[in-house]
């Protein structure tokens, strides 16, 4: 009798009770796990359902806005383009790429335009002070040199000239130059964004494309920022 009641640490009653008490556990961990699974199901579902109903509205909204578009174009985006379009807009990710390209060119657009300006102050400073030069020395010039005064002061103003239009014809091909990497720029970075109808090439007609669906992002994405709808 004692080994037998040696065998138990806890009276039987208390054994029940712990039984139950360890069966409860379990079974409420088991519906923890079942409630956990369900609510993440539950979540996923629900956030599908969200995406689902913005594409929609992003999709209208693009088919809305490609209305103002010229004829030429709206027949080239079809509702396949837009909607994938839509559906890259969804998370707002491509609106800050496309808002960072865009600053990236203005800030661009602006330091070319001061370089120019700058050339085109450097050559009326030149000009101004070669007129300066010459009205003295017609000034001082005796008359029997005066002819030859006025040849060499007609080449002189034959070459600034000539000079000031090749510099000009440099910057306005160095801006050019840096403008169409600035595209091929864009269109590398919206390619690897996934946006559609976005990959390098210099066709007019692609690139005219290309900038009627950035026009529609931004015209989207001020329509949502004023609505206080952007993700």
């Amino acid at each position: 009798m004692l080994m037998s009641q040696s065998a138990t640490l806890l009276p039987p009653v208390e054994i029940l009770r712990a039984l139950w008490l360890a069966s409860r556990a379990q079974t409420h961990g088991d519906s923890s796990v079942e409630m956990e699974k369900y609510s993440a199901s539950y979540e996923e579902h629900t956030e599908a359902t969200k995406q689902q109903e913005r594409h929609y509205y992003l999709l209208s909204e693009l088919q809305s806005l490609a209305k103002d578009l010229p004829s030429s174009f709206q027949q080239r985006l079809s509702y396949t383009t837009l909607s994938d379009l839509a559906q890259a807009l969804i998370d707002g990710t491509v609106y800050e790429i496309v808002q960072g390209l865009l600053d990236i060119q203005h800030l661009t657009e602006k330091n070319l335009y001061n370089q120019r300006q700058k050339l085109h102050s450097e050559h009326r400073v030149l000009k101004q002070d070669l007129i300066r030069k010459h009205k003295l020395a017609l000034q001082n010039c005796k008359s029997h040199n005066l002819a030859v005064l006025k040849t060499n002061q007609r080449a002189e103003t034959e070459a600034l000239e000539q000079r000031v239009k090749d510099e000009q014809r440099m910057m306005d091909e160095k801006i050019i130059a840096e403008m169409d990497q600035k595209v091929l720029d864009q269109q590398n970075t919206l390619e690897k964004a996934g946006v559609p109808g976005f990959y390098i090439t210099t066709n007019p007609q692609e690139v005219t494309m290309q900038m009627n669906l950035l026009e529609l992002i931004l015209k989207l994405q001020q329509k949502e920022s004023q609505s206080g709808t952007l993700p």
